[in-house]
C-alpha cells in the first residue's frame, strides 16, 4: 500500500506547526496571484535555497497538514486512486476480511477484480465508512427516541 503515516507531532513541533499554519493562511488570504514565492532559510545560515514558486493549492495543502500537526493528531496521506486488497480494507475499516468479502458480495462495497483478486478503491472505503456511520447514528437516534417514548408511556 503506497501511503504515508505521519505520527503525532511533539509539543514543540505542534507549536511550530500552529505558527506556520497562521503564516501560510495569512499569505493565502492576501495573495490573489497564481503562484506564491516562498523563501527558505536554514537555522545554521549555511547554504542557500532558491526561491520556491508554488501554486496556492500547494500552500493550502501544506496549511492543512500543518493544522493537523498543530492538533497533534496522526495523519494518513493516501493517493487519491489507491486500491487496497480485502485484507488492507479490513484493517482500515477495523473489521475482518470475511466481513469485507461479505459486504462486497451483498453489493454494499464495490470492488474490481484483478484476475481472481478483489481491489477496493480507497474512495469507496471512505464512502462505505461514512454510510455505515450514518446508518449507525440513525439507529442510535431511533433507539433513543423509542426509549424516550417508552419512558413517557410509563
Amino acid at each position: 500500500m503506497s501511503q504515508q503515516v505521519l505520527e503525532p507531532a511533539s509539543p514543540a513541533e505542534a507549536e511550530m506547526a500552529a505558527v506556520a499554519t497562521s503564516c501560510l493562511i495569512a499569505a493565502l488570504d492576501h495573495s490573489r496571484a497564481e503562484t506564491v514565492k516562498l523563501k527558505l532559510e536554514f537555522d545554521d545560515g549555511q547554504g542557500e535555497c532558491p526561491e520556491l514558486l508554488l501554486p496556492p493549492k500547494a500552500l493550502r495543502f501544506f496549511a492543512n497538514v500543518l493544522r493537523q500537526m498543530s492538533k497533534r493528531e496522526p495523519m494518513l496521506l493516501v493517493p487519491q486512486k489507491l486500491e487496497l486488497t480485502t485484507q488492507e480494507a479490513a484493517a482500515f475499516l477495523n473489521v475482518s476480511r470475511p466481513f469485507v468479502i461479505k459486504e462486497i458480495e451483498q453489493g454494499r462495497l464495490k470492488c474490481r477484480m484483478v484476475n481472481r483478486h478483489r481491489r477496493i478503491e480507497f474512495e469507496e472505503l471512505v464512502r462505505y465508512q461514512a454510510e455505515s456511520r450514518a446508518r449507525s447514528e440513525a439507529a442510535l437516534s431511533e433507539i433513543a427516541q423509542l426509549t424516550k417514548d417508552i419512558g413517557q408511556e410509563l
